[in-house]
């Protein structure tokens, strides 16, 4: 009988795809957790640790010392199941990042600010990087593309923000709800959607589309929004009183909130932008009660922060290669294309801020947070390089490009906003939440 149920187990595909899928997550979490605390250590934000821990578990570092067992943890048989586990973590994430971004304060400081913050984070990144792409087509293209495109995509993609990690530093800060960070979450979001609009129109006319098909997919788009704010949104406020009401998140309750950020997903996937997008739009037409969000917020955040992204750093991270920057051309090609990346997203939000009456300190401040590119970048140039609009070599500089601005992003931001200035940008909980926090 053992016998039998062995034999049986040997030829079960699914048990065999589980026995596959269980090791890369437990080596996955346990490499996460370590690069983690490793960086909060050097006082670095956790999820630079879980990045770099993406790459390392990739072809970089863990596929070149250990080819063999690189292979044997990641089979490519486990890549799709990790693809679908790392959609659906980043798109639930987005989806807390908006359910948890407190509306109070839009009123208070003007529509017009973030657009403004999010003019200046992608003009000047998309001009300098256009330009230098432009001068270096011929050294990095090898003419597979024309001049142009590969311009416009090379600036495209040092115009993007990391959206998510951003969001993320923010909330382990507290500050996603002070008058700074809301205002440099809804400029980042911004930024983003307009570089995957962007995107779909560079993919378009490089695939042969035509505009056309890039037109309809920003008017579904914005579409999208419109419903989900105007429409969908009225709709939920009843959930949120009854929340409010019963003092819990009950079963009903949580299926409905985790059916409309996956179905928000599946709609910008289908539409042609990323369903990162899709969550946090689900979350800003969540119900904006106090105790809605905190109970929202305690039930999901840690499974999802904890289980779930460290995939989507992973799976990123098994598509990345880092052997492009070799020789002196290839260096300064690098640097050139660094140089367009600080000065182009920096000093361009450092600008606008000064702009929109910030003082200096805050200025800055959110110059290195919106300055950092994280894997939305990866993202951006793996869609890039699987359509050859970028070479392997342009593909490897940008994703140091990600890592080195992301990692100076948080030592950027506390040079210029130091802990004890910090404190004063960290708003006071209402009376409510302060009581059930002391419970």
């Amino acid at each position: 009988m053992e016998a039998h149920v062995l034999a049986s187990a040997a030829t079960d595909k699914n048990l065999e795809l589980v026995l596959d899928v269980l090791p890369a997550l437990i080596v996955i979490l346990v490499t996460s957790g370590l690069c983690g605390w490793l960086m909060r250590w050097v006082w670095q934000p956790r999820v630079l640790g879980e990045m770099v821990a993406g790459v390392l578990l990739g072809p970089t570092l863990f596929g070149w010392l250990f080819p063999d067992a690189q292979k044997a943890v990641f089979p490519p048989e486990v890549k799709p199941i990790l693809y679908v586990i790392s959609t659906i973590g980043l798109t639930l994430y987005m989806f807390l990042v908006g359910a948890g971004l407190d509306h109070g304060g839009e009123e208070r400081d003007g529509a017009h600010r973030p657009i403004i913050l999010a003019i200046s984070g992608i003009f000047p990144a998309l001009i300098l990087g256009a330009g230098v792409g432009w001068a270096l087509w011929s050294t990095l293209s090898g003419g597979d593309v024309s001049r142009w495109l590969f311009a416009v995509f090379l600036g495209g993609a040092l115009s993007l923000t990391a959206f998510p990690m951003l969001a993320r530093i923010l909330y382990e800060r507290g500050l996603q709800n002070s008058r700074l960070g809301r205002l440099t979450i809804m400029a980042a979001s911004i930024d983003d959607a307009a570089a995957w609009c962007l995107l779909a129109v560079l993919s378009a006319v490089h695939l042969g589309d035509g505009t056309g098909s890039a037109m309809r997919t920003i008017a579904l788009a914005l579409l999208f929004v419109t419903v989900a704010l105007v429409v969908v949104r009225p709709l939920l406020r009843p959930l949120g009183r009854a929340v409010a009401r019963a003092g819990d998140l009950g079963l009903g309750h949580t299926y409905v909130v985790l059916v409309v950020p996956l179905a928000a997903g599946w709609m910008t996937d289908w539409i042609g932008i990323y369903s990162v997008f899709g969550g946090f739009i689900a979350g800003l037409a969540m119900p904006r009660d106090s105790v809605f969000r905190r109970l929202v917020h305690e039930r999901m955040m840690n499974v999802v922060s904890v289980l779930l992204l460290p995939v989507f750093f992973t799976f990123s991270g098994l598509n990345t290669q880092l052997g492009g920057l070799t020789g002196g051309t290839m260096l300064m090609s690098f640097l050139a294309i660094l140089t367009a990346a600080f000065i182009g997203k920096y000093f361009g939000c450092a600008l606008a801020m000064r702009t929109l009456g910030f003082g200096n300190r805050e200025a800055y401040a959110v110059g290195g947070l919106m300055n950092a590119r994280g894997l939305m970048i990866l993202i951006f140039i793996n869609i890039g390089l699987a359509q050859g609009i970028i070479s392997r070599d342009v593909f490897s500089m940008l994703v140091l490009v990600a890592v080195i601005t992301t990692a100076a992003a948080m030592p950027l931001y506390s040079l210029a906003l130091p802990r004890r200035l910090e404190k004063e940008q960290v708003p006071a909980a209402p009376e409510p939440e302060k009581a059930a926090a002391a419970a």
